[in-house]
């Protein structure tokens, strides 16, 4: 793996530094620190710019990137169902109940045979971070040695990641050939893989985290859940599941616990500042209010949103309340690896409920007003976003983050990309760069300035 640690890179960048700022800096000088985080960032206006690169270029320290590329900070993914990946882009035909019994436990099953773990795991890692995807948040299935796995591949190929083996104790809710053995295993489970992963991370420059990681209030017994919740307020690992994600789900949980997911996973202790729940559809003003008050986090999955939960997550609100947020691909659930994918969506999903999408109910009540989201803030919760969620300093080129980047070529064979400085503004290459780059367009990733 080649490494960009005590040198400086000469070329074009775009960043976000905040929800509403981004920024294209042409020619920029970013300077790497020997521990992979941005030491400086030199703009061509600066006075010291041109002695910078001058030193840089005679110390035989500087790279420098072309033209038509441009460097982007890597992407954050706060939702990934790493077992599912050979089920990504199939499937999808069914309601969320039914397609987990009929398509998703019987192939997270297979995860109990290592040698297909080792097979799925590594392909999964090394195509995300192709993709740009420089930070992934798992979910695991219930084998324990299977999801070890998945933590290891992880260190392999560079990554920085969170990693949670699933629990699923429920016999009412799941199959037989697919659960945890017993609650009692189940927690013990997953208090072994929390210490397997902190043994990780003492020689791997804290790239790895743990997650307890219920699935979901149904597939759980309260026990697990309030034994995790207890788990959760011990250690300093994070906690993942999935929150009022379709309808389904919602009721299931009003019906058994006569309270909304929200309140039943504060009630079992599981909200806290490093708690990521996924989806969200369905919660309340009163569920953002106590998710604010918890600090606890949201992974936006606008998508598989669309596949599994006929609703759109209202961001727009929840950016208003001051939630913290970012996006999750939600792999097989939506049929796209690419972070940037999830940012079009998430501007797309925006858009569909603030307009509304029946043809039928007229033009003024046919959406939720006030719900648009801009291609700055989708951008945002992609990058700089989502790595705060998790309190990574990375996801934007400001001093003292980790320089996680993607190289974007414009000139790839095929590219969709065709930028002129003579009509496009600086916001129009910003624009076009994030709507129309794809998969073939990025060209290198850096994870901690190390080439993966």
């Amino acid at each position: 793996m080649k490494k960009l640690t005590n040198k400086a890179i000469l070329g074009s960048i775009i960043f976000s530094s905040s929800l509403n700022n981004i920024y294209l800096e042409k020619n920029a000088l970013l300077v790497i620190g020997p521990n992979g985080k941005i030491s400086d960032l030199i703009k061509r206006n600066e006075d010291r710019y041109h002695n910078e690169v001058r030193k840089y270029r005679y110390s035989q320290s500087l790279v420098e990137i072309k033209g038509h590329q441009y460097l982007l900070p890597g992407f954050t993914d706060l939702h990934i169902h790493a077992p599912q990946w050979p089920q990504l882009g199939k499937a999808l035909d069914i309601p969320l109940e039914k397609w987990l019994q009929k398509y998703t436990f019987p192939l997270e099953a297979k995860f109990k045979d290592e040698n297909f773990a080792h097979f799925v795991y590594e392909d999964l890692v090394r195509s995300l971070l192709r993709a740009g995807t420089t930070t992934a948040v798992y979910f695991g299935t219930i084998h324990q040695r299977a999801t070890q796995i998945l933590a290891e591949k992880c260190i392999k190929f560079g990554q920085r990641a969170v990693v949670g083996k699933v629990v699923m104790d429920n016999h009412s809710q799941c199959p037989d050939y697919y659960r945890d053995s017993s609650t009692r295993d189940a927690l013990d489970d997953t208090e072994t893989f929390t210490k397997f992963v902190e043994e990780l991370q003492k020689n791997n420059e804290g790239k790895i985290y743990a997650a307890i990681t219920p699935r979901f209030i149904p597939s759980c017994t309260n026990e697990a859940l309030y034994e995790l919740g207890k788990l959760a307020k011990q250690s300093n690992v994070f906690v993942q599941t999935h929150c009022s994600e379709s309808d389904w789900e919602h009721q299931h949980v009003l019906d058994r616990c006569g309270k909304t997911d929200t309140e039943a996973l504060q009630e079992f202790g599981l909200l806290k500042k490093s708690t990521i729940l996924a989806h969200g559809n369905f919660l309340s003003e009163q569920d953002m209010d106590i998710i604010k008050a918890q600090q606890a986090n949201i992974a936006h999955c606008p998508l598989s949103n669309f596949f599994f939960s006929d609703a759109v997550f209202p961001l727009r609100r929840a950016l208003r309340k001051g939630l913290s947020i970012g996006l999750g691909t939600d792999i097989a659930g939506g049929p796209s690896c690419s972070v940037l994918d999830t940012a079009k969506n998430t501007i797309f999903a925006s858009r569909a409920l603030e307009s509304g999408v029946n043809p039928f109910v007229q033009r003024e009540g046919r959406g939720l007003s006030n719900s648009r989201v801009s291609f700055k803030e989708a951008f945002y919760l992609a990058t700089k976003g989502g790595a705060q969620v998790l309190s990574i300093p990375a996801g934007s080129f400001e001093k003292d983050f980790y320089f996680d980047a993607i190289l974007i070529d414009t000139e790839v064979e095929h590219s969709r990309i065709s930028l002129d400085k003579f009509i496009d503004s600086d916001e129009d290459m910003i624009q076009k760069l994030i709507m129309l780059s794809s998969r073939s367009n990025i060209v290198e990733t850096w994870v901690g300035a190390v080439s993966v």
